[in-house]
């Protein structure tokens, strides 16, 4: 379940519009891991933040999955996942799976 405390529920808009998706399968997009100093892991390589945008582009990058270690702070997750996004990046928010016990 999805909450915000900052809004009433009822104002919280989700969209599912798959009607742009292709059925046909393309390049897989990068995926980025938050870690928990605040780096980014994209192809066993860390980032700065600054340092990502600009690879990212100049990969060629329009869209990417995004995690975060467990034990990374959600500052770091949501600052990440907006610059991506003011870059022009549209990022997917990859959920890690549950934990084996």
């Amino acid at each position: 379940m999805l909450t915000t405390r900052l809004l009433p529920v009822d104002y919280l808009e989700l969209g599912n519009d798959t009607s742009q998706r292709s059925t046909t399968e393309g390049d897989p997009r990068p995926e980025l891991r938050v870690e928990v100093d605040g780096r980014i892991l994209w192809q066993d390589t860390r980032y700065s933040l600054q340092e990502l945008v600009p690879a990212l582009t100049a990969a060629g990058v329009s869209e990417a999955n995004l995690e975060a270690a467990p034990e990374a702070s959600l500052a770091s997750f949501t600052r990440t996942l907006s610059t991506l996004d003011n870059a022009g990046i549209t990022p997917h928010w990859k959920r890690s799976g549950t934990p084996e016990s």
